[in-house]
């Protein structure tokens, strides 16, 4: 079966839960797609597989009355000479998958090209124009995009204003029907039926317009949102102070019942609400902008021998940089001559400058403090460490908590049975309450509709997963997802794994004692670990060099996974392992287990060396343990957390490292493929497991735990398998990790708790007629903004 291939869309004209819930349903409901749809974010996160292509999705959508958007990008292109060179160029960037449509003018020289950035980059595009033999450069910034979003809340801002303008004399006239003189007079014009009607019908039909727009998409679509709730309330206004204006004009000396300042006045407290929530949701994504502001926006690249300044987006793999102090790193990549230190901080969270010298790695975006060093770019683009970083947080940001769905499901079957809450109170009104009176009755109707707008309840989970997500990158820590941020705060225990985890993760070879001569056993030694990847064999080949012994690795190798190495090595075998390797190869090692005991209550790691099937000495190596370590243990205890430790090292040197950082459970002799079971094991208990681990062999136990932990400084394999990434390694963010996830749904249970407990509140008063129209317009329109800054408070919420 094949893997399903994902793509992010962005959606226009949300304008709450029912609309995202509609088409979250439909695009579900299509063979071999799976979608989760953010209000929030104005986002759908979409995978699908072969039954289906993304035209179709954007076309579901678009059918569904809704706009998608799609980036666009603007090309400077050099090299055309004739209509053949842009027609050749835009044929063939037509047929690229993922690009939409792609527009390339002579004239002018250059194109406009429509895509899908889940399918391809803008640096994929331009390398498409320059494989063909011209030369394209990009002419939009992140900065137009934010422009982009300025303008929409400028033009929200600029529909506010004239919708107040009109509105306010309309307010006015509220003096007018108050049942006592307060003094304040009003001018006839303004009671004139038809001076009001003037004022109404802009803000009706043109501010207003988005409204009916969204109504006629739900309602076509079998289904209802805000919009029909909003559409309903002001016209049902609105014509029935048409009605009344024209039955005073065919009936002089009546007196009209007039709520024409009942649609104008809903409409601009909404619009108001709208403007505020735009406002809001833009401090939503904060951390992300300040993410992407971190980026290089320059390099110096080497170039036939000489330094020449470049947009970071043209550096490419291979290419050789000079970094001067105080400069950003452009890209990931290695040191190839110098030495420097370099502030980390905005990538692992780590304070202290990291000391970096010829062959280490550096990270793109971080800040070179104090040496120039020249070095080769090897992930550029959307490869590097900081771009993973953004993609992740893109990605959970957009995702869907579990508890989400049950807003969602709320939200979904809320304005049918609002719509007939208004019926009933409006039959009962007319009936038993004010027979035969309209003017209650609609009163009454229209704040029902009104107050019950379900936009608090669609708000109040994103947002905060939005905002606690960004929290956590900011420190370091990678939720992958909405429901891996909720899962984490109702974990019970958690099982870390030694190496790299509780300890440096960097041993170092302590005691090296041969029953022969001591070079030619370590020869030999040095010879057979050096094919081996394991740090342990690392730190023994390291202590060979440093005795002054190098040798090449041999073909004749075997790693025994949790026991040791096998080797020949110049004739001979040698087998350098555990007590279970000895076993296993029927070598007699019992006399040396005193010595060996003493050794690993020291917290180190023993192995025994075998020449030829004969013991010839031991080798002891000690892992340090991070220095926060053990800080970190203490805290997770008093948060109430069962700990673990689990290793493949034996039962004494796991119980002194164990009770070295205060850890109470240790699984020792573990072998890789058994870690899950240790896992499985905890669950079996009925406890809620994390595991945290930073190697290829943690990966099955990262995966098989309620919550996989990796530990950012690990393997590729550990961190792609891992539900949530520590990227500075230090086990303290796993104890902020833990408490962000539980702030962050406290903060979405208060959400949920005041949209539920504002609606429910809501009707019943309206329905009794104690709240005007107007009032539960106001009211609607800023528990949405209430539930956005609630969630903006997780900004501050200390880790």
């Amino acid at each position: 079966m094949s893997e399903k291939k994902k793509m992010n869309v962005g959606i226009t004209g949300m304008t709450c839960s029912a609309c995202s819930a509609r088409i979250e349903k439909v695009l579900n409901k299509m063979e071999g797609v799976e979608a989760n749809v953010n209000l929030a974010m104005e986002k759908a996160n979409i995978r699908y597989d072969d039954a289906v292509t993304p035209d179709e999705i954007t076309s579901r959508i678009e059918k569904l009355g809704y706009g998608v958007q799609k980036e666009r990008v603007e090309l400077d292109i050099q090299g055309m000479t004739c209509s053949a060179c842009s027609t050749r160029i835009q044929k063939a960037l037509n047929k690229t998958e993922g690009v939409n449509e792609a527009s390339i003018n002579l004239a002018t020289e250059a194109g406009v090209v429509e895509y899908d950035p889940d399918q391809l980059s803008v640096d994929d595009i331009l390398r498409k124009v320059e494989k063909l033999g011209y030369h394209a450069v990009t002419k939009q910034t992140r900065e137009e995009q934010k422009e982009k979003k300025e303008d929409e809340i400028q033009e929200k801002k600029r529909k506010l204003w004239i919708s107040a303008i009109l509105s306010f004399p309309l307010l006015y006239t509220m003096f007018a029907h108050l049942p006592w003189d307060i003094g304040v007079p009003v001018p006839s014009i303004l009671m004139n039926p038809w001076f009001q009607f003037l004022l109404a019908t802009p803000v009706q039909f043109y501010i207003g317009a988005p409204f009916y727009k969204g109504a006629y998409r739900a309602l076509s679509n079998k289904s209802a949102n805000m919009d029909v709730l909003v559409a309903l309330g002001t016209s049902a206004a609105y014509f029935y102070s048409l009605v009344e204006a024209i039955r005073a004009e065919m009936n002089p000396g009546a007196m009209p019942e007039l709520y024409f300042e009942t649609s104008a006045v809903l409409i601009t407290l909404i619009l108001v609400g709208k403007l505020f929530e735009a406002l809001a949701k833009g401090r939503t994504t904060a951390a992300l902008t300040k993410l992407l502001n971190l980026q290089a926006k320059e390099a110096t690249v080497i170039r036939k021998g000489k330094e020449e300044k470049v947009p970071v987006e043209q550096v490419q793999v291979g290419d050789e940089l000079i970094v001067k102090p105080g400069e950003k790193i452009p890209v990931d990549g290695i040191v190839l001559s110098g030495m420097t230190s370099i502030d980390e901080s905005m990538i692992t969270g780590e304070s202290i400058p990291v000391d970096k010298q010829e062959g280490e790695p550096v990270i793109g975006s971080t800040i070179n403090k104090n040496g120039t060093i020249h070095m080769k770019a090897e992930r550029v683009g959307k490869d590097t460490a900081l771009a993973g970083i953004v993609n992740i947080v893109e990605e959970a940001q957009g995702s869907k908590a579990p508890i989400q769905r049950t807003a969602d499901n709320i939200s979904g079957i809320f304005v049918p049975i609002v719509v007939g809450i208004a019926l009933v109170t409006f039959g009962i009104w007319i009936l038993f309450i004010a027979p035969g009176e309209w003017p209650p009755a609609l009163e009454a109707a229209i704040a029902v509709l009104v107050i019950a707008c379900p936009c608090a309840l669609g708000l109040a989970t994103p947002t905060s997963i939005m905002v606690g997500t960004g929290k956590g990158a900011e420190q370091g820590i990678l939720f992958k997802g909405g429901e891996y941020l909720e899962g984490t705060h109702r974990l019970t225990t958690i099982l870390l794994d030694k190496t790299g985890t509780v300890t440096k993760g960097k041993p170092e070879v302590t005691d090296f004692i041969s029953f022969e001569e001591d070079k030619k056993l370590l020869s030999l030694v040095v010879a057979a670990e050096k094919s081996s990847e394991h740090p342990l064999a690392e730190a023994i080949v390291q202590y060979g060099e440093a005795q002054g012994i190098t040798r090449s690795g041999t073909p004749e190798f075997e790693a025994v996974p949790g026991h040791g190495v096998k080797a020949v090595v110049d004739g001979k075998q040698v087998d350098i392992g555990t007590r279970k390797l000895m076993e296993r190869e029927d070598i007699a090692f019992e006399s040396y287990l005193e010595e060996m005991a003493e050794l690993e209550q020291e917290g180190k790691t023993v192995m025994f060396i075998a020449v030829d099937g004969e013991m010839r000495g031991y080798i002891a190596v000690a892992d340090t343990v991070k220095e926060t370590s053990k800080q970190a243990i203490a805290e997770l205890k008093k948060m109430g957390l069962a700990v673990y430790m689990v290793t493949g090292d034996n039962s004494r040197t796991a119980e002194a490292i164990a009770k070295e950082v205060g850890i109470d459970g240790v699984f020792a002799e573990v072998l890789p493929e058994e870690k899950a079971d240790k896992v499985k094991e905890l669950q079996k208990r009925g406890e809620k497991v994390a595991m945290v681990g930073d190697g290829i062999n943690d990966a099955p136990s990262l995966a098989t735990a309620d919550i996989g932990i990796a530990i950012g400084t690990g393997s590729d394999v550990a961190i792609e398998t891992a539900d949530i990434t520590l990227v500075g390694g230090d086990l303290v963010h796993l104890s902020q990790a833990i408490r962000l996830s539980r702030k962050t749904m406290r903060n979405i249970r208060q959400n949920l708790f005041w949209a539920l407990a504002y609606n429910s509140a809501g009707i019943p008063v309206a329905a009794l007629g104690l709240l005007a129209p107007w009032v539960a317009g106001a009211a609607m329109a800023f528990s949405s903004v209430s539930v956005v800054t609630n969630s903006l408070r997780l900004k501050r919420v200390k880790m």
